[in-house]
């Protein structure tokens, strides 16, 4: 990062579209709903990847929010189950134009790589299952430097002292030495109370505000129907039989389980549709394969397996089903959390407890950048220079990321030739 120090978002830069009547809500929907657009068909490389991304999108280039309001948001989504990345994109949305902000954000950034999923489904007996294996590699070269550059910058924000840097080098040690689903929420919560135990909150400034337009009754009723949901589709399913019913209640319980991004939900979505017969084996992994190629999240790969499902629906109702289904959950959880997450994080205390939640979000973030994003890629001397590259584009040239990202594909491809 060579650029010089910003000063801290002012107060009107994170609240700027929160205010005026519906047209100005309307509006600030389509330019939400445009941004994440160009995201979702750019932003390769994974959640960990998609948060850098939407960091240098809304904190350095647009200033929707700043750095710590940024870090707070993505340390509560971390902590909640679902598609991390995909409830930060939602919350970023919701913040600056609603709700309609907020589904505008979910349809831009999912809508390229959920189309794409649908269409190979449709098509996987002529398309066959290759994509090519070079091309992957540079995507995942990329995403090595994408990665890189954000934790530097989050880094150098988020810990600006040693207790803070240590606190960040503990809980990199533990999420690489544990790995498993549940490690990020248990690094969470210990940085969070090392951080109310260690940390002096009358040191630390006012929070910077993250203005949310939900009420206390709105996400009371959110976390309700999350609730019933949970509890009451596993009985309508049962009595269903085969169709629609079970689909939805399978999908919806993997994003309600899930911790830590795409990835994870890999076994539970493969217990749910393989030896059911709902989807077979080499479709599965076919499937699979063509979304770690795709820029968005890697819940789009539910789209692919709701259109090849062979019980009905299938095709684009099958996809579009189980694509809401793996989502909601991870929605209500957000607009549930997020009116009373306000009021929480404006306490000396919470402020404390919060500090040391960024801490270690940027310690999950360096654990990520080690395994899987540096494991998966870097393998030989000419992997490590295409990252290095990648790294000094994106930080000293200033390149566009989807720049980058197409050069690196080529490239990955080139050198698999």
């Amino acid at each position: 990062m060579a650029a010089t120090p910003r000063n801290p978002m002012t107060q009107p830069d994170a609240v700027d579209n929160s205010e005026g009547g519906s047209g100005a809500h309307h509006h600030g929907a389509l330019s939400v709903f445009l941004v994440f657009l160009r995201l979702g068909l750019t932003s390769f490389g994974g959640p960990v990847a998609h948060l850098a991304y939407f960091r240098e999108e809304f904190v350095t280039r647009r200033r929707w929010m700043s750095e710590r309001a940024y870090a707070d948001l993505v340390g509560l989504c971390q902590f909640l189950p679902g598609p991390a990345s995909s409830q930060v994109g939602l919350a970023l949305g919701l913040s600056r134009a609603g709700y309609a902000g907020a589904l505008a954000a979910w349809t831009g950034f999912t809508l390229p790589s959920a189309v794409v999923m649908i269409l190979f489904a449709q098509g996987l007996s002529a398309w066959g299952t290759g994509v090519p294996p070079g091309l992957l590699h540079g995507l995942k070269l990329v995403a090595v430097a994408v990665v890189a550059q954000a934790f530097w910058g989050m880094a150098r924000n988020l810990c600006p002292d040693t207790l803070r840097v240590t606190i960040m080098a503990i809980a990199a040690c533990l999420a690489v030495a544990v790995p498993g689903p549940w490690i990020q929420v248990a690094v969470i919560a210990a940085t969070a109370i090392a951080g109310l135990v260690l940390i002096r909150p009358e040191a630390e400034r006012a929070h910077d505000p993250l203005p949310m337009p939900v009420s206390h009754r709105a996400g009371l009723a959110a976390l309700a129907l999350f609730a019933v949901l949970m509890a009451g589709l596993p009985l309508l399913a049962r009595h269903a039989g085969a169709g629609g019913l079970p689909m939805f209640d399978a999908f919806f319980r993997a994003g309600a389980l899930v911790f830590g991004g795409g990835h994870v939900v890999l076994p539970l979505l493969d217990a749910a549709v393989v030896p059911t017969g709902w989807v077979g084996r080499d479709a599965f992994l076919a499937g699979y394969g063509v979304a770690q190629a795709l820029p968005g999240p890697l819940f789009t790969f539910a789209a692919f397996l709701g259109a090849a499902m062979q019980i009905e629906p299938s095709g684009w109702a099958g996809g579009l089903l189980c694509l809401v289904a793996i989502f909601l959950p991870g929605m209500l959880l957000v607009v549930g959390v997020l009116p009373f997450w306000e009021s929480l994080r404006g306490s000396l205390r919470a402020q404390a407890a919060l500090a040391g939640v960024n801490a270690g979000v940027v310690g999950l973030l360096l654990a990520a950048l080690y395994q899987p994003v540096w494991t998966s890629a870097v393998h030989a001397p000419l992997d490590f220079g295409l990252a290095v590259v990648a790294l000094v584009a994106l930080v000293f040239w200033r390149l566009p990321p989807w720049l980058v990202v197409a050069v690196a594909a080529v490239a990955g491809w080139a050198v698999g030739l």
